[in-house]
């Protein structure tokens, strides 16, 4: 049986629309240890880096199942940023923190590895309340 598709990159496009479609400011949440990432490291606090993903804010802007790629400016200069799909820990919109945390069980499109490698861990949170929710906080 093929293995399903990872959900973060459909979740972080159509979180995108929607934030875009309600007439607010898609940010995203991302972990800049992650390998594979490209971002300004000068704005990286505490690990992560919060990016506006809006249509102004950014050119070219391009979300695949696997990799997230724009231009944007930080302070006057153009940078090209682009990272893992993986390493989006949420997205949200900043006028109202409205938004999604993903799970670190989903973790993108990498295989897991090893024999052990079946179904995920007995403790995943299968959406009734079983797991702790995440929350979701600005980072400035």
């Amino acid at each position: 049986m093929l293995k399903p598709p990872p959900k973060r990159p459909y979740l972080l496009r159509a979180m995108h629309q929607w934030i875009t479609d309600s007439g607010h400011t898609p940010h995203v949440i991302v972990d800049a240890a992650r390998a594979g990432e490209d971002v300004p490291h000068a704005y990286v606090q505490e690990g992560k880096i919060v990016l506006n993903l809006s249509y102004t804010a950014t050119q070219r802007l391009k979300i695949d199942n696997d990799i997230v790629e724009f231009d944007a400016r930080f302070a006057g200069v153009i940078h090209h940023v682009r990272f893992p799909v993986g390493a989006v820990l949420g997205v949200y919109a900043r006028e109202t923190g409205e938004g999604m945390m993903f799970p670190e069980q989903d973790l993108g499109p990498e295989p897991p590895s090893g024999p052990a490698a079946g179904p995920g861990p007995a403790s995943s949170d299968d959406g009734r309340g079983g797991a702790k929710r995440p929350q979701l906080r600005v980072v400035k």
